[in-house]
């Protein structure tokens, strides 16, 4: 034991905390740089179980969601798990020690006490924003479990705040944004961190994967994989109603799996397969979820039933169902001083998104107390502002043959009316008219602006559109991120 004098403290937390925001800057470039966008591919396999198969599209009508990371990486304010990851672009103090950094890390648990948890107050502001389904993050790579799991001590509910009545959090986040009528989403890690059954301590953890021959120790993996089955078990029969699994950890995966999509990620590949047994867990999670979907990032086949590309957009649109996972911030969880995104960028990003036939799935990380900074939740405001106004042209809407025409996105409801989507800014401010080219109004249809009844006066030059707004129309949405037509075609 060594003691640290109060100035000595005071700086060691202050570069801490500068490191942290360092850090943060760092991975979040090379998340950027390693996203996982996904083309469309005859690689996606369409459910063939009916009632998965309706769910699937009763998720792509809700176009929008959260993603809430949450774990012990909140306490200090770091990047979650990854620190702990022994790969070449991880950043650390290089003058710290590996084993010393893992003990520190794992020892968290003994200094995270959320006594502000209100997940009433997520979902509240979750909803503000017009986000329909939420997934939250029941066990991240680190390996601590943020549910009530009965096979690991490693979890929230052992500690300082296994005494609060609501020590259990992803019941209690579930049941509070259940109340608000979103669909529920399980994010669960594969690989685990801190189980001796993934990383066994008789070896070095040169990476993210198993750190020993699983070849010549079937019985320790046998035993990570009846762990995984398990917890997966527990989440699906344990916390009511579940409509998504989503399985994160993609290098998890049978060998021959391995494409070259993965390989562009410059993720290390394993050297024998990683599998799971996918095909067992489906059948008894469906077993306990009917109709459940799961959603197994990167391992394309019958069990990834949506694509999920990180931290970018395609450039097409696709047909096939996929969701981008984009940070509010920098990071997915809680880091000092992050920067968030303006309302206007994450309504550009979603009506973009929604045009190429995709969902926003919006990351936003509690601190270590367990509230959303004022910023997070002001900013979740804002952007729904603009969704109580024009949603009618995202939720429930499919993608048109030409989906963009200059910064003019199409949609297109289930019946005969179809939305153009005109994304503004300071370089592009809304004037008294707006064109755009394709996707022509049938003729003798009504033009509206969303948000007002009276129709506008429009015309068609060649393949071009015209429409005019009044002058009392354009002052009210001077300031507005993007503007909605409606018009039947």
């Amino acid at each position: 034991m060594f003691r640290i004098d109060t100035p000595t403290l005071i700086f060691v937390r202050r570069l801490f905390i500068y490191k942290v925001v360092l850090m943060s800057v760092l991975l979040s470039v090379q998340t950027q740089a390693q996203n996982t966008i996904h083309p469309a591919s005859a690689e996606y396999i369409y459910p063939q179980d009916e009632l998965v198969a309706k769910n699937l599209e009763n998720w792509r009508d809700q176009k929008f969601g959260i993603i809430i990371h949450w774990g012990l990486y909140a306490v200090p304010g770091i990047i979650e798990s990854w620190t702990l990851c022994n790969e070449d672009w991880i950043y650390r103090d290089s003058t710290s020690n590996y084993n010393d950094y893992k003990k520190w890390y794992w020892g968290l648990n003994k200094s995270f006490n959320p006594t502000k948890f209100n997940p009433e107050s997520w979902a509240a502001a979750a909803k503000s924003a017009g986000m329909k389904y939420v997934v939250f993050t029941t066990k991240h790579h680190d390996g601590f479990n943020m549910f009530d799991t009965q096979f690991s001590d490693f979890k929230i509910s052992k500690g300082p705040f296994e005494t609060n009545p609501r020590a259990d959090v992803a019941k209690y986040v579930f049941e509070a944004f259940r109340k608000e009528n979103f669909l529920i989403g399980a994010y669960f890690s594969k690989p685990d961190w801190h189980s001796q059954y993934f990383w066994w301590n008789r070896y070095a953890t040169p990476n993210r994967n198993v750190n020993y021959d699983i070849r010549k120790n079937p019985w320790r993996w046998n035993q990570y994989v009846n762990f995984t089955h398990n917890q997966l078990n527990e989440l699906t029969s344990n916390y009511g109603n579940i409509d998504i699994v989503w399985l994160d950890g993609g290098w998890v995966r049978p060998k021959n799996t391995v494409t070259a999509e993965v390989i562009k990620w410059g993720a290390p590949i394993p050297e024998f397969d990683m599998h799971v047994d996918m095909p067992k867990i489906a059948k008894k999670m469906r077993e306990n979820q009917p109709g459940v979907l799961i959603v197994d990032r990167t391992v394309h086949g019958p069990f990834e039933n949506y694509r999920t590309p990180e931290q970018g957009i395609p450039n097409d649109k696709s047909e096939d169902p996929w969701e981008s996972c984009i940070t509010l911030g920098g990071a997915w969880g809680y880091v000092p001083n992050d920067k968030f995104k303006s309302a206007e960028t994450v309504v550009h990003t979603l009506i973009e998104i929604v045009a190429k036939g995709g969902n926003l799935l919006l990351g936003v990380g509690p601190t270590a107390e367990g509230e959303f900074l004022p910023e997070q939740i002001s900013r979740l405001e804002e952007i729904g502002e603009w969704t109580s106004k024009f949603g009618e042209a995202i939720y429930g809407t499919r993608t048109m043959e030409t989906f963009k025409s200059g910064e003019v996105y199409f949609t297109k409801s289930k019946g005969q009316y179809a939305y153009a989507l005109l994304n503004l800014s300071k370089e592009n401010p809304l004037a008294n008219v707006v064109t755009w080219e394709g996707n022509i109004p049938k003729k003798g249809s009504k033009v509206y602006l969303l948000g007002n009844s009276k129709p506008l006066r429009w015309k068609t030059e060649g393949s071009l559109t015209k429409v005019w707004l009044t002058k009392a129309q354009l002052k009210d949405n001077l300031s507005e991120p993007a503007v909605a037509f409606k018009f039947k075609y």
